[in-house]
């Protein structure tokens, strides 16, 4: 059956510029582009752990087999909860299928009508679904500009009901620019103004902190975050994400979150892998250390090479090359490939066009030699 008119329009204007998405196929390149920053994904011992841990406990089941909130809720969901709020030093967890569950449920259903969302103009896809879904009034704010922010706080205080909230929203690493706010400043403007502070930490479990617990531990402010959306698809290599925050917010999720309530809930093996994945975390550094090491390796060699001009300012594990054209990144992009190399071209209009990009993701296991050719073949490319 052949797709409507108005379907096939939008892909040949996708293809004219230079900006179909298609479904890559597995390679044996160094890997610059997975998520997977401390290599968990691939960690034996996390794998052979998770599978001892369901024999151990005689957990011989492939599905959860319904949402929680019937069928689905097994007794490994309490273990990983509890394990995870433990972790970040948070009140409860809440479990959810993925990130952007997580997001989508969250974003839809806190805020409520007369609220205010203020969010950072770089925020997530998810974060921004959310918030459509949702009857709250929401604004973006300039980039990491907390002026901006306050101008906006002061703008929809004026217009705010007694009873009603506004919730900040940023990330601690964002996934494109790979930089950071200021939280100190932040968490001090919300308390300012008294507003409630929502920080997705999806790229900096595993990479920010001691045992890569996240930026907000790493400054000690878990005490003034309303709430943190932990993703597990990238630093832990697993699936899944959390919500912490308090019993009444994960309470609230439980009855409201409608990505929480009208799904099939992870399966054992899913949620053991969570477990073991922060267990691993909770033992050892040494990946994160490594990781940090090659991140600082990765900033000394693009300042050498010259190319500290391509790159947006980053101290995390995501490294953006500013490359300006679909064709231009596309084309440079394939012949790092073509060398070796897995680096991934983002494209508009994934990123505003003009703001294509090379986005260079680090890794525990990524070699300094690896990282310095890289750069290398960079600089022939692009000068």
């Amino acid at each position: 059956m052949k797709l409507p008119q108005n379907l096939a329009a939008k892909l040949e204007l996708r293809k004219q510029n230079n900006a179909l998405r298609i479904l890559p196929s597995t390679n044996n390149l160094v890997d610059f582009s997975s998520n997977d920053y401390i290599g968990f994904s691939k960690s034996n011992r996390i794998f052979e752990n998770t599978h001892q841990y369901l024999k151990n406990n005689a957990i011989v089941q492939n599905g959860a087999t319904g949402s929680r909130l019937l069928s689905g809720n097994h007794s490994l969901y309490a273990v990983a909860e509890t394990s995870i709020a433990q972790f970040h030093q948070a009140e409860t967890a809440l479990l959810f299928n993925s990130g952007y569950d997580a997001n989508v449920g969250f974003f839809s259903s806190v805020p409520q009508k007369n609220d205010f969302i203020l969010y950072d103009e770089l925020c997530h896809a998810s974060i921004r679904d959310g918030i459509q879904l949702s009857y709250a009034k929401a604004y973006k704010f300039q980039h990491n500009d907390l002026e901006d922010l306050e101008r906006i706080i002061l703008n929809s205080k004026a217009n705010l009901q007694d009873a009603n909230t506004i919730y900040i929203v940023t990330e601690s690493v964002f996934s494109m620019d790979g930089d950071t706010p200021n939280l100190v400043d932040l968490v001090q403007l919300c308390q300012k103004y008294d507003c409630l502070l929502v920080l997705d930490e999806a790229h900096a479990l595993g990479v920010i902190g001691e045992k890569g617990q996240g930026l907000t531990q790493e400054l000690q402010l878990q005490e003034l975050i309303f709430a943190r959306i932990m993703t597990f698809g990238k630093g832990l290599g697993c699936h899944g994400a959390a919500i912490l925050g308090a019993p009444e917010l994960k309470m609230y999720l439980v009855n409201f979150a409608r990505s929480f309530i009208y799904t099939t809930g992870l399966a054992p093996h899913a949620v053991a892998t969570i477990y073991m994945a922060y267990q691993e975390l909770e033992l050892q550094n040494t990946a994160v250390q490594k990781l940090k090491d090659n991140i600082n390796h990765f900033n000394q060699e693009k300042n050498r090479l010259g190319l500290k001009a391509l790159f947006v300012r980053s101290k995390s594990a995501i490294q953006s090359a500013i490359i300006p054209g679909n064709e231009m990144v596309k084309n440079i992009a394939q012949q790092l490939q073509n060398k070796g190399f897995d680096v991934k071209a983002i494209l508009s209009p994934t990123v505003p066009e003009g703001q294509e990009r090379l986005r260079f993701c680090l890794h525990s296991y990524n070699s300094k030699e690896e990282i310095s050719e890289v750069l290398g073949l960079l600089s022939t490319f692009v000068f």
